[in-house]
């Protein structure tokens, strides 16, 4: 007859692992509580760290005893993503890194390796060292899910910002009672048009503008797709009930254009902003008359 296995050996290491994790969550939690990475983000009060520790503790052990030690896709983590990716979202605003969130992640083992060393004291060495290799392998995993989230958090504030930039370099100027001008300056592209188109409507509705003034002096080139957005934005000032003026048509673009064989007849445009905001009091019935020379400014 086979030798009967001792109990030990009929314990499974990862199991195990997760009865601890359940068992020690408190524990756990109260550590993690004054670690760097929960202790930066949870600053009103200490009960909110050790709230967010226990409720990761709970997703390992729950990740443990499904086996899954390996999985960043467990059905475990899915618990604790969103507080994973608010605690990541913190550490970004706060300018922490990745290489500074991934050391926080790894001093979060050590406390919980040391009471899982204290619970096995009286346990053989190779059952202790699967347990703590299993241990290792789950708060891996756990770190690989925290990084992902924390990259994906970072995309989103570099999103975020990027669409502020875009949004401060396009400022809407009131010329005008009725006159709005949008100053050009830099590439334009598909996100940045769409916020300027975003942008001067919005100025029409809240000005109640006639027109408006596309000015593009700044814009570098103008090619087939940069002057697809601005009749598209002209377009659309008219749906709104404006009148749309593109100006700042260099020799240079204008050349460029007439050679893409680009089609802007249907666009009113002026030769400088100057020329444009003439052009638009005319057309609310104000006439500009030269001051006399010699008379003071």
């Amino acid at each position: 007859m086979p030798e009967q296995q001792t109990a030990e050996e009929q314990t499974n290491p990862t199991e195990e692992v997760g009865t601890f994790l359940r068992g020690r969550r408190e524990q756990i939690a109260q550590r993690w509580a004054d670690a760097a990475l929960f202790r930066t983000v949870f600053t009103v009060s200490r009960e909110e760290a050790v709230e967010a520790g226990r409720a990761v503790v709970e997703a390992l052990a729950a990740v443990a005893a499904a086996g899954r030690l390996e999985d960043a896709e467990a059905d475990g983590f899915a618990v604790v993503r969103e507080q994973l990716a608010r605690t990541a979202h913190s550490r970004a605003r706060s300018g922490a890194t990745l290489a500074q969130i991934s050391a926080e992640m790894d001093a979060l083992r050590p406390p919980v390796n040391d009471l899982l060393l204290d619970e096995l004291s009286a346990a053989p060495a190779e059952h202790v060292r699967k347990c703590t290799t299993a241990l290792a392998v789950l708060m891996g995993t756990l770190r690989l899910v925290m990084m992902e989230t924390a990259m994906s958090a970072g995309q989103e504030l570099i999103n975020r910002q990027r669409l502020e930039m875009l949004e401060i370099a396009t400022p809407v100027i009131k010329l005008w009672e009725g006159i709005v001008a949008v100053p050009l300056i830099g590439t334009l592209d598909s996100a940045r048009s769409q916020v300027v188109m975003e942008t001067l409507l919005d100025a029409v509705v809240e000005q109640h503008a006639r027109i408006a003034i596309l000015d593009i002096t700044g814009v570098p080139t103008v090619d087939s797709l940069v002057a697809q957005h601005l009749m598209k934005t002209v377009a659309a000032a008219r749906l709104m009930g404006a009148e749309c003026i593109v100006s700042g048509i260099r020799p240079a673009i204008a050349q460029t254009i007439v050679h893409l064989g680009i089609d802007l007849s249907s666009v009113l445009t002026r030769a400088s902003l100057a020329d444009a905001l003439a052009y638009a009091l005319q057309q609310q019935g104000a006439h500009i008359v030269p001051a006399p020379a010699g008379e003071p400014q």
